[in-house]
């Protein structure tokens, strides 16, 4: 190999999956909705009561 003909595996990620020819790697989720999913599960809004207290801080004089 000459000094110029660098191997071309630099740009090339090892953990992209082997598919068969003709066909593509999916890297999305199937989703019945756009946007990010809960965390929490299947959540329905709105909520009744929400399980959240503001913290309060005293301040020592």
């Amino acid at each position: 190999m000459a000094k110029g003909e660098k191997a071309r595996n630099n740009g090339i990620d090892p953990t992209w999956p082997k598919v068969a020819p003709g066909e593509h790697p999916v890297s999305e989720l199937a989703a019945d909705r756009q946007g990010a999913l809960s965390p929490f599960g299947d959540v329905t809004f709105p909520l009744e009561n929400v399980p959240y207290v503001h913290p309060e801080t005293e301040i020592n004089k």
